[in-house]
C-alpha cells in the first residue's frame, strides 16, 4: 500500500511538473515568416567576403535568395526598401563545429542528447535530435551566428553531422544539409599523464591499439558489405540490411568526408595515414599541431577546422599565444582552415564565435581572413558554399546587418535574415537584462 501510494505521489508530481518544464525549455521567439515580397537593403556597406566591399550598396532578396548585389540595382515595383545607411551587411556567421540544439545545460544530463552508446555509430544523425526550442539558439543568432554544423559526440565513430540554420519550427525546417560528414575521434597515440586519468601508460597504449584495430576491422566490414550490397542489387544473393554498415557507403565512395578530431602531431599523422590507406576524404578537426605537419596536409589537400582560439597551450614548452597564432600559421603554410568556438563550454559558447576570429586577427591573421574563417571558409570546407558563406546572387539570403565590425565586441546585430525570413533577435539574455534594469530603476525611484 505504501509503495502504491508513493508511486501515485511521484506520478502526480511529475505530471504537475511537465507544463513547468515545457515552458522553461521553450523560448517565446517565433520563427521568421516566409518572404512575401522582394526586400532591398539600401545604402549600407556590403561585405560580400569573396569580392571587394561595396560602399553605399544595395542588396536585393527575392523568394529567400539573393538576386542582386551592387552600387545600383533596378528594383521590382513591389519591393520593400530597408534603409541601412551607416550600417553593414555580412553573410550570416558560420560555426563549423558545435553541438547546438543537442545540449542545453552541460551539467544537466537530461538536457544532453549528443552521444550514443557504443564505439561505432556511423548511422547516428545529429539533426533529428536538434531541439528547435533551445534557449541557446536565439542567444546565438543575436550575435550574428546564423549557421552551425551540429555534430554528435562519441568515443570512436560518433555519427553524421548536419548544417543547421538557427531558425525554424522543426529540425526539418532548420536543416540546410544533412549527413555532412562522419565524425571520428582519433585515439591518443601517446599516454597522457593527467590527474583524472586512472589508466596506466601500458593500459592506455593497449586501449589505443584496440581502438585502431576495431576501426580497421569496421572499415573492412563496411567494404565487404558494400560489395555484397552491389551484388544483391544486381540480382545476386539477398543481403540482410545493417544500418551501421549501410551508413558507411558515402564515406567509402568519397561522397562524404570523415571529420577526424585530432590535435597532436602523432594523432594527425596516424589519421592521415589511415585516410590515405582507406582512400577516404578527410577534414581535420582541432589541428593544434597542424603547422608541424603542414606538408603532409597540403599534399593530401586536408583542410583544418580550428576548434577555438581561446584555449590554453598544449604543453609547457609552447608559447603562451600558440593557440591565438594557429590560424595565421596555417594561412602562411597554405592550409585551408576555418575557425570555430567549440573548444570551451559547448553550445552555450557559440555566440562568441566572432571573438575567436578576432583574437586570431589580433595575433597576425589579416582581418579579411578572420571574417572569411567564420563565413565562406566554413561553408567551403563543409560543402555548402553554393548556398551560404558569401553575398552573391543565387545564394540563400542568409545575412546579418550590423552597426559595425562583427569582430568588435561593441558591435550590435540590428537585423538578421535566414533565407529571406527576418528572424527575431530577442532572447533570454535580453529579457533578463530588461527585467533587472526595471528592478534597479524602481529601486532608484524609491
Amino acid at each position: 500500500m505504501c509503495t502504491a501510494r508513493l508511486w501515485v505521489v511521484v506520478f502526480c508530481a511529475c505530471a504537475a511538473a511537465l507544463p513547468l518544464a515545457s515552458s522553461a525549455t521553450a523560448g517565446p521567439e517565433i520563427p521568421g515568416a516566409e518572404q512575401q515580397q522582394p526586400i532591398a537593403l539600401v545604402g549600407g556597406t556590403i561585405h560580400p567576403i569573396d569580392v571587394d566591399v561595396i560602399p553605399q550598396g544595395t542588396l536585393l532578396m527575392e523568394d529567400g535568395r539573393i538576386t542582386a548585389v551592387a552600387r545600383e540595382v533596378l528594383l521590382p515595383e513591389n519591393t520593400r526598401q530597408v534603409d541601412i545607411r551607416g550600417q553593414h551587411v555580412y553573410p550570416g556567421l558560420f560555426d563549423a563545429a558545435t553541438n547546438i540544439g543537442l545540449v542545453e545545460i552541460n551539467a544537466v544530463r537530461a538536457t544532453r542528447d549528443h552521444t550514443e552508446i557504443g564505439l561505432l555509430n556511423p548511422n547516428v544523425r545529429a539533426e533529428v535530435a536538434v531541439n528547435p526550442d533551445s534557449e541557446l539558439i536565439p542567444v546565438t543568432r543575436a550575435n550574428g551566428v546564423l549557421l552551425c554544423l551540429t555534430a554528435p559526440a562519441g568515443e570512436l565513430v560518433a555519427g553524421m553531422s548536419a548544417v543547421v540554420q538557427l531558425d525554424g519550427w522543426t529540425w526539418e525546417e532548420m536543416t540546410l544539409r544533412s549527413a555532412v560528414g562522419l565524425h571520428v575521434q582519433w585515439p591518443n597515440m601517446a599516454p597522457l599523464e593527467r590527474w583524472y586519468i586512472e589508466e596506466s601508460s601500458d593500459e592506455q597504449l593497449k586501449n589505443r591499439d584496440e581502438q585502431l584495430r576495431k576501426l580497421d576491422e569496421f572499415f573492412a566490414d563496411a567494404r565487404a558489405y558494400a560489395t555484397a550490397r552491389r551484388a544483391a542489387d544486381a540480382g545476386g544473393p539477398s543481403l540482410d540490411g545493417d544500418p551501421r554498415l549501410e551508413a558507411m557507403a558515402p564515406i567509402l565512395s568519397g561522397d562524404l568526408p570523415a571529420i577526424v578530431a585530432a590535435d597532436t602531431i602523432g594523432q594527425i599523422e596516424s589519421a592521415v595515414a589511415f585516410a590515405v590507406r582507406e582512400n577516404v576524404r578527410m577534414i581535420l578537426l582541432g589541428g593544434y599541431d597542424a603547422p608541424l605537419c603542414a606538408d603532409l596536409l597540403k599534399r593530401h589537400k586536408i583542410p583544418v577546422i580550428v576548434t577555438g582560439v581561446y584555449r590554453l597551450p598544449s604543453t609547457r614548452s609552447d608559447a603562451y599565444d600558440d593557440p591565438y597564432t594557429l590560424p595565421e600559421r596555417l594561412r602562411k603554410a597554405g592550409i585551408r582552415f576555418c575557425i570555430t568556438s567549440s573548444a570551451r563550454f559547448g553550445a552555450s559558447n557559440v555566440r562568441n564565435l566572432p571573438y575567436n576570429a578576432a583574437m586570431a586577427v589580433a595575433h597576425g591573421l589579416p582581418p579579411a581572413q578572420g571574417l572569411r574563417a567564420i563565413t565562406l571558409s566554413a561553408a567551403e570546407i563543409l560543402g555548402v558554399d553554393d548556398r551560404v558563406g558569401s553575398l552573391q546572387p543565387g545564394k540563400d539570403a542568409t545575412l546579418i546587418i550590423t552597426d559595425g565590425d562583427p569582430l568588435e565586441t561593441t558591435t550590435h546585430v540590428v537585423r538578421a535574415y535566414i533565407q529571406g525570413r527576418e528572424v527575431d533577435l530577442d532572447n533570454r539574455h535580453k529579457r533578463l537584462w530588461r527585467k533587472y534594469q526595471e528592478k534597479y530603476e524602481r529601486l532608484g525611484n524609491q
